[in-house]
């Protein structure tokens, strides 16, 4: 019971999840080499999904996909046998647009869509997409023509790309759709973190089009084209009656309602993001017998409590009865919030740093210096606790 696992997030701008692990597992080392240090980077279902499935032993896969507004790219899925996880952020999220230009109203997801084809052509048939991270507002219109779908306007000619050209949907024309999709031995999961509907105050557009570069018009705009959308696909899928269903479904808003479609065409499921992930990177084998978890992020506040990743571990670790520490570049949660979320300890880089920026810039030095504070602070029940005399 001597082990510590690491179980952190990445630091957004700073360093991914297996980064910031090495550096506790280096930190630790320094203090008390003999301290058997356990690895398992995680992450909430945003960027950073399929980099912590890579570090678990799954295969990278390449795939020659499109960007959020069409430029080229190359995207990594991860595969384990029949099982394949995808993460929208790297086809259709911010960190993906080109010279960092956001365009709510003109980015699509086609480029999920492509990889999702390619996932599907290679035969897997349990598909996890991590939702989160999104630059688009499409409703999944763009991942069902990357699927082979087509969109038409009245006059049968395709919509162009992104939620604003929605407003000119009439018809989903399904008959090149992907055929596995299709097959009831596929079955799509949709990782969220948040269980917005699609339309009103608390849908996709407007809780989420304003930080993807929307205004208050274009906020209505894209709300208004999604209701129109919804419709279109309550009526190819068959299931018209239901559109108001479809759009009030917890989830139904998350990544700008880019899980919607897969939801009305094959029955996808959403699931918590975090837990998810936990699930496909082996989370509980690593924590049976672990005597500490350290998990953390780039900031640990209010957004943490919600779904965010250190806090499905601690809730996973409080289960078991292991004590948990976060690490962070900045904590803005009081101690109160901290314990209700079950966690024991915190360590923040800004209590060494210089400033913020020296904080993002030295992650790795002052993440090594944390590991070996945390052997100190939680000492091996093996080995006595050392103090320094006063």
């Amino acid at each position: 019971m001597n082990a510590i696992l690491l179980a952190p997030d990445k630091f957004k701008g700073s360093l991914d999840a297996a980064a910031v692990a090495a550096a506790l597992a280096a930190g630790i080392a320094d203090a008390d080499p003999g301290r058997p240090v356990r690895r398992c980077p995680v992450a909430d279902g945003g960027e950073g999904t399929v980099a912590a499935a890579l570090a678990a032993g799954w295969e990278p896969v390449t795939t020659t996909a499109t960007g959020p507004t069409g430029a080229p790219l190359t995207a990594v899925w991860a595969r384990d046998g029949v099982s394949a996880l995808v993460e929208l952020a790297s086809t259709a999220g911010l960190a993906v647009l080109p010279g960092g230009v956001r365009d709510p109203g003109g980015a699509g997801t086609e480029g999920l869509g492509t990889v999702l084809a390619a996932v599907l052509d290679a035969g897997c048939t349990d598909v996890v997409v991590g939702l989160g991270g999104s630059a688009t507002t499409d409703g999944g219109a763009g991942l069902l023509r990357g699927l082979g779908a087509r969109v038409l306007d009245a006059g049968g000619a395709e919509v162009g790309r992104g939620g604003a050209a929605l407003a000119r949907a009439d018809r989903l024309d399904l008959a090149g759709l992907h055929p596995r999709l299709r097959d009831p031995a596929v079955r799509v999961r949709l990782a969220a973190d948040v269980d917005n509907p699609l339309l009103g105050p608390h849908g996709a557009a407007a809780v989420y089009g304003p930080q993807k570069g929307a205004d208050a018009s274009g906020v209505a705009a894209l709300d208004d084209a999604l209701a129109r959308w919804v419709r279109v696909l309550a009526a190819a899928t068959g299931t018209d009656a239901d559109a108001d269903a479809l759009a009030a479904a917890p989830g139904a808003g998350a990544a700008g309602g880019a899980g919607l479609a897969l939801t009305a065409v094959c029955g996808a499921r959403v699931a918590p993001g975090v837990g998810t992930v936990l699930e496909l990177t082996g989370f509980d084998d690593e924590l049976a017998g672990a005597g500490l978890v350290v998990t953390g992020e780039g900031r640990l506040d209010a957004q943490t409590l919600h779904g965010k990743a250190p806090a499905g571990v601690a809730a996973a670790a409080r289960a078991a009865g292991t004590p948990v520490v976060a690490v962070a570049g900045q904590v803005t949660l009081g101690p109160a919030a901290l314990r209700a979320a079950g966690f024991v300890a915190t360590y923040a880089l800004t209590d060494t740093a210089l400033d913020h920026r020296d904080a993002v810039d030295r992650a790795a030095e002052l993440l090594r210096l944390l590991g070996a504070r945390i052997a100190t602070d939680h000492p091996s029940p093996t080995r006595p606790m050392i103090r320094s005399r006063p």
